[in-house]
């Protein structure tokens, strides 16, 4: 074992917990080791994850640690962590404070129960603040009369109570103490954000502590009751409370991951900043949401994007912040050392500026699911979505960075292509269902042109299967997709070949690298892991070409690799055995709710032969497939 590894837990080891505005992760050994407490892209309180020396973490290290075990409580997203010592057995319950309306300006709370079992557990507490990505060594201090702490640095704060002594080392920036626990007794610690010209250090009572676990575990529960009930295992349940916790609850955007820069490769270089909301992230989150029974989320995101845009389709971006932000300049954390010596660390993401063609369809796409909530399109927002159209009709001949957002040249690639298709085709859906004006005649003449263009051009004719770009021989698993928005019948045999060169290529077993590297022309040094949303694609076109059996054995696999509590990363090492990437990932959540969804069917002996978000937004209009390779 490196000595990287010794100071880094594996990613896995790791679980999330957050209000829908920040949130934190939380070690196997109770510590915290990142938090975003007022907002998911705030630079971090706690950051140990990306620099074992500087970073900072708030830790609880109980003695004489023998093993810990731990759970979400059920339908919530409360993480219970029981440690066993050789001296006794406590509880460590860890989540943040619900807000108790959408828009709360009430600063971010972390609540930390410590509850004794059995004999006696002392833990040592260890509380290292280190504001704006330990960019900045906090001033400590003892409120005496508050009975509580804060910490000021620049423009962050928190304050922090505990019902046991705290010791400030200054030279340490660091808060020292003890808990020690009963059988029965408890003792409660939290840390709340707050504003340094407006410091308010009065301490959390206990009864107001305990109100507010209290009523964040009814929050959760609440919500999951809203959903899908008598057929959601428990993977769909966890994947469905992962995706909720990374909306943001005042504007509904759905953020990729709650992190930064864990890396694709351990040491590489693909390390960025995912705490922010992807248009085709987002768009695509809403199917599954959709389909484990929380519509609303759609009706949010609608409202997001059309306020993020200003409702003009000609300054789309392909992400936003959380709250709209449109200006996501990456920057490089130098001082930072990385997860595992994994550098550079970035925060921010330069991606937001490049033309990625996909967003267009996976936008239209998502327009369905906002009919299907029983509203229709209004003025204002069919002008955006009619711009969205008309910027596809415009823009698909044109070279892009592709659904994997590339750094090397521009491609034709062909997903883009597709979903230029995709957003015409359904816009052409919208205006025939609900008449709405648009010049019909010429959408229609740009798909079919568009159709074309792909089977001319994005087909290797030797092979009879489509290929990753215009040109090229490669493969890529965004073609996995195809089937999935409608473009081609899974068992058409142009795509059972692809699926065929897929998993000859780019798979081992359930597990899908989304390109070789080496052939992608992107840029970047170093390699990445398998996808592990594109290993849950692969399901998907299983199930709905009729191999069940396959896709059953796959899926299996697949939910093998998450981590003790349910969670996933963005990518899996199947040598090394590990998750990597930034965690939990957005995407893989949303893959794995729609697969288990597609099998759910395939048991019940329903029709399986169309994608889950087909049947989602199916309407009464028009719906162009594939017919011997033809649109009909």
């Amino acid at each position: 074992m490196t000595r990287g590894a010794q100071r880094y837990p594996p990613i896995e080891d790791y679980a999330l917990i957050g209000d829908c505005h920040g949130s934190a992760l939380v070690s196997k050994s109770c510590a915290i080791d990142w938090a975003c407490l007022r907002r998911f892209d705030d630079g971090a309180v706690f950051c140990r994850l990306l620099d074992a020396d500087k970073g900072g973490t708030f830790a609880l290290t109980a003695r004489g640690l023998e093993e810990t075990k731990r759970r979400y409580l059920p339908d919530t997203n409360v993480l219970e962590t029981t440690v066993v010592t050789s001296t006794g057995i406590a509880r460590v319950i860890d989540c943040f404070a619900m807000r108790r309306t959408r828009t709360s300006a009430r600063p971010g709370q972390i609540l930390r129960l410590v509850e004794g079992v059995r004999g006696k557990v002392a833990f040592e507490v260890l509380i290292s603040p280190r504001f704006d990505y330990a960019g900045v060594h906090p001033w400590l201090r003892h409120h005496a009369r508050e009975k509580a702490y804060s910490a000021v640095g620049g423009d962050d704060a928190i304050v922090l109570t505990a019902q046991c002594a705290l010791e400030i080392d200054q030279d340490q920036a660091s808060l020292r103490g003890e808990v020690m626990v009963r059988a029965g007794e408890k003792s409660r610690l939290t840390v709340s954000s707050a504003l340094p010209h407006d410091l308010d250090p009065r301490p959390v009572t206990a009864r107001a502590f305990d109100s507010a676990l209290r009523d964040s575990i009814a929050f959760w529960k609440r919500w999951v009751a809203k959903g899908k009930q008598g057929n959601q295992t428990p993977e769909v349940k966890r994947s469905a409370l992962v995706l909720k916790l990374l909306t943001c609850a005042p504007t509904g955007a759905i953020i990729a991951a709650p992190t930064t820069s864990l890396p694709e490769r351990i040491g590489g270089s693909r390390n960025w900043d995912y705490r922010y909301s992807w248009v085709r992230d987002a768009t695509m989150a809403l199917g599954a949401l959709f389909a484990a029974g929380h519509p609303a989320a759609a009706t949010e995101f609608k409202q997001f994007i059309e306020t993020a845009t200003a409702g003009r389709a000609d300054e789309l971006q392909i992400m936003y912040g959380c709250y709209g932000e449109r200006r996501l300049t990456e920057v490089t954390l130098d001082h930072l050392e990385g997860y595992r010596g994994s550098r550079p660390v970035r925060a921010g993401n330069g991606a937001a500026t490049q033309l990625q063609l996909d967003v267009y369809g996976e936008l239209l796409d998502a327009a369905r699911l906002w009919t299907r909530t029983g509203t229709p399109v209004s003025d204002e927002g069919w002008v955006l979505l009619r711009g969205l159209v008309e910027e596809a009709c415009t823009m698909w001949k044109k070279r892009d960075r592709g659904l994997w957002e590339v750094r090397g040249k521009p491609q034709h690639f062909v997903y883009s292509k597709v979903m230029c298709w995709l957003a015409v085709a359904r816009g052409i859906e919208l205006a025939e269902e609900q008449k709405l004006p648009c010049d019909l005649a010429r959408w229609k003449d740009v798909r079919d042109r568009i159709r074309r263009s792909i089977e001319k051009n994005g087909v290797d004719q030797r092979r009879n299967c489509f290929v990753q770009a215009y040109g090229s021989k490669e493969m890529d698993a965004s073609l996995l997709r195809l089937p999935l928005v409608g473009f081609v019948r899974a068992d058409h045999p142009r795509m059972k070949a692809t699926v065929a060169e897929i998993r000859k290529q780019l798979a081992t077993g359930a597990l899908v690298r989304r390109y070789r590297p080496s052939a992608a022309a992107e840029g970047l040094k170093g390699g990445e892991g398998t996808f592990l949303i594109a290993g849950f694609w692969l399901v998907d076109v299983l199930v709905m070409s009729g191999e069940i059996e396959e896709a059953e054995k796959h899926f299996r696999e697949l939910l093998a690799l998450a981590n003790d509590v349910g969670l996933f990363a963005e990518e899996y090492d199947p040598r090394k055995r590990q998750q990597l990437g930034n965690f939990p990932q957005t995407f893989t959540h949303m893959a794995l709710i729609v697969a288990a969804e597609q099998l759910r069917r395939a048991r019940s002996g329903e029709s399986t032969s169309e994608s889950l978000g087909e049947r989602l937004g199916r309407g009464r209009g028009h719906r162009a497939t594939m017919h011997h390779g033809r649109a009909r």
